[in-house]
């Protein structure tokens, strides 16, 4: 016996030719035509639509995806733009480590003067000065290669 259905996909005239030219198109990535031609199947506009069984093995994905496509339609207030396209996130997942903050500092620790004993800044003595430094965190020497080549193309 199918679910009762939760979430009601109504599409406008002009919806409803938005997602068919994402489908026919195929220039679109393959997560957006998928979730045009699911939202396509669930419009009860035309009649009352196959429950997400009969929906989801028609577009070839699992029954939660459907509902997650149909929940999100209802959640965005039925813009069809903001269900089939991919959510920007906000901030990343994860803080980078390296600030411009931390890049200047260490650009300016590279332009200094080696210290006794050695002729010239090598990326492992910068690692070892770095990992001694207060409020710098701790940096692979090849991280130190890629922020300095980064920071001193950025200069020219």
């Amino acid at each position: 016996m199918p679910r009762p259905k939760q979430f009601t996909v109504s599409l406008t005239e002009a919806d409803r030719v938005e997602l068919t030219g994402v489908v026919r198109s195929g220039t679109h990535p393959a997560r957006m035509i998928t979730r045009a031609r699911i939202l396509l199947a669930l419009d009860e506009t035309q009649g009352p639509s196959p429950d997400r069984r009969v929906v989801a093995e028609r577009v070839g994905v699992s029954e939660a995806t459907v509902y997650l496509v149909a929940k999100r339609f209802d959640a965005a207030g039925g813009n069809v733009e903001d269900v089939i396209t991919r959510k920007k996130r906000l901030t990343p997942p994860n803080e980078p480590k390296i600030t411009g903050d931390v890049q200047a500092r260490l650009i300016a620790l590279a332009c200094t003067e080696p210290p006794q004993g050695h002729s010239r800044w090598t990326l492992r003595l910068l690692e070892k000065h770095v990992a001694l430094t207060e409020g710098m965190p701790t940096m692979d020497h090849s991280t130190i290669g890629r922020v300095l080549q980064r920071g001193l193309s950025d200069r020219t």
